[in-house]
C-alpha cells in the first residue's frame, strides 16, 4: 500500500487550472473571492494568462497553476495539489507505519541474533547498525511530516495558506484590531471529511470522487445562517 500510494502520488494529476476558467463575481453562491494584495483586483496569473481560482497558485517548477496547491514535493517530482493531496497524505501514513514496523522487526531480530554463532552475529550486527541509522531519522522525519499534515487537514489549510498567506493575514488582522478566522475552516469533522471523504472505509485508499472540481470550496460563511431583518 505504501508503494502503491507513492506511485499514485507521483503519477496523479495534481489538478491543473482550466485555461478557460473565468470567475463569476455576480454568482450569489460564491461567498468570497480572493483578490490581489495590491490594487484589489481578482488574482490573475501573468505566466499562464488566466485567472486563478480560490486557493490556486502558480508552481514555477511545473510551470502551471495548481488547484489548491499545497507544495511542490521533490520526493514525488510532482506538485501536491487538489487532485492528489489525499494520495500523498495516505502514502505518508503508510510510510510511517512501514518505518515503525521495520523497527519492530529489527529489534525482534536481535533476539534471534543471540542464538546464532559469533561469526554470523558480527555480520548481522553490521546490518542492524546500518538499518537503524537509516530507519530512526527517517521515522522521525516522516512522523513530523505526518503530524504537520494532520494539523493542516484539521484546520482545512494548505502549507502555503499556513506559512505564507496565514502569517501575513494574521499580522494584518492584528493591526486592524480584528480576529482572523480561516474562511475554509468548517470545523474539525467537516475538514476531515473534505479531504478523506465521507466513507471511513475509504480513508486508507487514494479515492478522489468526493473532492469536487477544485474551482469552488465551501467556506465558513456558507454555514452561517442569514440574520432576518
Amino acid at each position: 500500500m505504501c508503494v502503491f500510494n507513492y506511485a499514485v502520488a507521483i503519477l496523479a494529476d495534481p489538478g491543473w487550472v482550466p485555461s478557460a476558467y473565468m470567475p463569476d463575481i455576480e454568482d450569489s453562491k460564491v461567498s468570497i473571492h480572493e483578490i490581489k494584495r495590491k490594487g484589489g483586483d481578482l488574482r490573475y496569473c501573468q505566466k499562464c494568462s488566466h485567472f486563478k481560482p480560490p486557493r490556486a497558485h502558480h508552481c514555477r517548477i511545473c510551470k502551471s497553476c495548481i488547484l489548491r496547491m499545497d507544495h511542490h514535493c521533490v520526493w514525488i517530482n510532482n506538485c501536491v495539489g487538489h487532485a492528489n493531496y489525499k494520495a500523498f497524505f495516505v502514502f505518508v501514513v503508510y510510510a510511517v507505519i512501514a518505518c515503525f514496523y521495520s523497527l519492530v522487526l529489527l529489534v525482534g531480530s536481535l533476539n534471534i541474533d543471540s542464538r546464532i554463532n559469533e561469526q554470523q552475529r558480527d555480520s548481522f550486527r553490521i546490518v542492524y547498525v546500518v538499518s537503524g541509522l537509516f530507519l530512526l531519522p527517517f521515522s522521525v522525519a516522516l512522523s513530523v511530516l505526518l503530524g504537520w499534515h494532520i494539523y493542516l487537514i484539521l484546520q482545512n489549510k494548505t502549507t502555503i495558506e499556513q506559512y505564507h498567506e496565514g502569517v501575513r493575514t494574521l499580522c494584518l488582522a492584528e493591526k486592524g484590531g480584528t480576529v482572523y478566522q480561516h474562511p475554509y475552516d468548517l470545523g474539525t469533522y467537516e475538514n476531515l471529511l473534505s479531504v478523506l471523504g465521507p466513507n471511513i472505509f475509504c480513508w486508507i485508499c487514494p479515492t478522489t470522487r468526493h473532492i469536487g472540481d477544485g474551482l469552488h470550496f465551501q467556506t465558513s460563511y456558507d454555514t452561517i445562517p442569514a440574520v432576518s431583518k
